[in-house]
């Protein structure tokens, strides 16, 4: 496995990460823990979860995601294969990005996860209501007192990333070494607008989220009656189900016929192939659907079948 290294920071990470926001809501723990052997043994090592995942679901309170991973990890002894991300702030339990949260919900977390030290911590969405330097100064503390290797943040605008990133500078405090956006083939602008230069100018690594639109870019979703298909994803999909929607999955489903592929391997091989983008983060419930997804990683696209999906992605 090829792996790339995530911005500056010392960790390097497999093509395609799984999110685990699926473990405690669509997937349970038997089930998650075949998931992530099966990932770890074909070659991948970036898990992404959160201290919130999954508290939407009626009965959790939030924490299920870490507490299921960190039974694997203890159960599977294959800590040493993967790189585990978790992010903070956005748990109604422990939100913001205050020093003192920081602090506290790092300690729920390593707890949750059974391990002495998380490879990224990221920062879930902004706190504009806390000093940067404030946040980046705890998050630096955890780096020193050895609790966390790499920091970096999801649902950033570039503005203010950008002003995280000078105020590191400036203050010689870690920096935010990856960036969590929402990018796919139906959400592209938000990021490549502003996003992405930043991020290639500062080599900041990139994990981009929803990178199947909640599952639109498999192509399960055509019709109303295909949303009923699943229960967690199908009012999620509704949204692309119109005619940028339509006309993406039939261009997908060319490329996909050229190489005897899906489209989702498809969808996810065009995020692989952005330049600067480090590995999209992807989803499975069953085994069978993850070796799927995997096999995005060796499909190349050619430059004409890249021009076509971004034709037909192209926003209005």
């Amino acid at each position: 496995m090829q792996l790339r290294p995530l911005g500056r920071s010392p960790l390097s990470i497999a093509p395609l990460a799984f999110g685990g926001n699926v473990f405690g809501w669509s997937v349970d723990e038997p089930r998650a823990f075949e998931l992530l052997d099966a990932f770890v043994d074909a070659g991948f090592n970036l898990v992404d979860t959160a201290d919130v995942y999954p508290a939407w679901v009626p009965g959790n309170r939030g924490g299920e995601s870490e507490t299921i991973i960190g039974r694997w990890l203890k159960a599977s002894g294959k800590r040493d294969k993967v790189v585990i991300a978790t992010k903070v702030a956005k748990w109604a339990e422990q939100p913001g990005l205050s020093p003192v949260n920081i602090q506290q919900a790092v300690e729920g977390s390593l707890r949750r996860l059974q391990i002495d030290c998380i490879d990224l911590y990221q920062a879930h969405e902004d706190d504009a209501s806390v000093p940067l330097a404030e946040t980046l100064g705890a998050f630096g503390r955890l780096i020193e007192q050895g609790k966390v290797r790499a920091i970096g943040a999801s649902n950033y605008t570039a503005d203010r990333f950008a002003e995280a990133l000078r105020v590191s500078a400036e203050h010689g405090l870690p920096r935010y070494e990856s960036l969590q956006p929402e990018y796919n083939l139906l959400r592209r602008a938000g990021y490549e607008r502003e996003l992405e230069p930043l991020v290639r100018r500062e080599q900041v690594g990139v994990i981009s989220y929803y990178a199947l639109a909640s599952g639109f870019l498999s192509g399960k979703y055509r019709s109303e009656a295909d949303l009923a298909k699943s229960s967690a994803r199908g009012g999620a999909a509704r949204r692309f189900l119109n005619p940028q929607g339509l006309r993406v999955l039939a261009a997908l489903d060319g490329v996909a016929a050229a190489h005897h592929a899906t489209p989702a391997q498809v969808a996810l091989a065009w995020l692989i192939a952005r330049p600067g983008l480090t590995a999209p983060i992807a989803s499975a419930t069953r085994v069978e659907q993850l070796h799927e997804l995997l096999g995005a990683v060796r499909l190349s696209l050619a430059p004409d079948e890249i021009a076509q999906l971004d034709m037909a992605s192209a926003e209005a």
